[in-house]
Parts: C-alpha cells; structure tokens; sequence
C-alpha cells in the first residue's frame, strides 16, 4: 500500500454540520438576512468553513500521524538508508537511538548537501557532475553513516501537538515530515504532508457527506 493509499483512522463521530455552525455563519453574515438562494449559498459557504475550522481544532497529531515509522539508527550505514528510502518510496526518515529516542532526520536534502549539491537544479544536472567528475561523488561517502549527515537537534511534536500547529510547522519550516515523540521523547509516529492533506480531504469528505 503507498503512502497515498494508507486508510486515515480519524475519529469523526458528531462531525456534522451543526445548528452552531449554521447560527455562527448567520451571525458572520452582515446586515439583515433574508434567505434568498444567493444567501443560503453564501450562508452555507460560512458555515461549511466554520465546521471545517471547528473539527480542525479537535485533531491532533496522534489522529492523523503514520504509526508504522520507517526509521534507522545512529550508526546505519548511509548505503543502507539511501537503499530504504529509495526501495519504500520516501524522501526523508528519523534516525533513533537505542531507546527509541529521535536524535536526528535524514532527508534528501542531507544526502545532496553532503555531496554539495544542495543547490542542483535537477537529476540531470547531478548526472552531468558524475561525469564530469570521472567517477561517482558518492564514493566518498561509502565510509559515513546515518549520523554523518543527518540533521540535528530534530524538529519533534507531541501526541498532543493540534492540527493548526502541525499545519503551521511544516509551511513555515518548509519541511515535509515532523516525528512524533510520546512523554519520554521515544519515536510513536510521523506526521507527513501527505498526513495533513489526507486529514484535510477527510474532513471535507465527512461534511460533504453529512
């Protein structure tokens, strides 16, 4: 099953379309309120974005994080994590201890500054380093593992962490997945852009179908 596909187990009991969101959107609407078809439309807009922001609010991070997480240790060799991110399709994973503690992430991003080529347009443009180069520029990284290159300290949420908050974080750190620590700070989940938007269109599918 691909990451796309993964069922989104979110609790939506009472997600509805209420009587509160119907009133909050009569009382968004200003001036006098007669229900002609152009109002209830205008008036169901409102209400559709309040129920959507109510539900919102009730979501965190442990209702939409993966659970199942992909993740290596410190000291895996960096042939071995390209190998499962490239074999499970994902650009980027947490690295954890012994105990399960997250003490850094690999990303793509890691793998390309390391080489110096963070700033690379495209694949084509890595190829034509290799070739200019005479060789592999990877070779120099047979020796180095997991925690040569990953970044550190993590960026981590709680269970706990809202929706809002999540939302937030990856759009103004531009990253594309947060791990999800539990009270003793050990790895219980990741929420990934993929997570946001699935919970997004659950909640929309949700009132749609109400």
């Amino acid at each position: 099953m691909s990451p796309d596909q993964k069922h989104l187990d979110i609790d939506l009991s009472g997600a509805a379309l209420t009587d509160e969101d119907i009133y909050e959107a009569m009382r968004r609407v200003p001036g006098y309120l007669d229900i002609t078809a152009a109002d209830f439309k205008e008036l169901y807009a409102i209400a559709y974005r309040h129920a959507i922001e109510r539900l919102a609010k009730s979501l965190r991070a442990a209702d939409i994080m993966t659970r199942e997480v992909i993740s290596v240790a410190p000291d895996t060799p960096l042939e071995e994590v390209a190998e499962i991110m490239g074999k499970r399709g994902i650009s980027g994973l947490p690295v954890a201890d012994a105990s399960g503690r997250v003490v850094g992430v690999i990303s793509e991003k890691d793998f390309l500054a390391r080489l110096g080529a963070e700033k690379l347009d495209n694949f084509m443009t890595m190829v034509a380093r290799c070739l200019k180069a005479r060789g592999c520029i990877t070779l120099s990284m047979r020796a180095d593992r997991a925690e040569d290159i990953m970044s550190s300290p993590a960026v981590t949420v709680r269970e706990e962490t809202p929706y809002a908050e999540l939302v937030g974080l990856l759009s103004a750190g531009g990253i594309n997945r947060v791990p999800v620590i539990d009270a003793e700070n050990r790895l219980v989940g990741i929420v990934s852009r993929g997570d946001i938007i699935r919970a997004s269109r659950a909640l929309s599918c949700h009132i749609d179908n109400s």
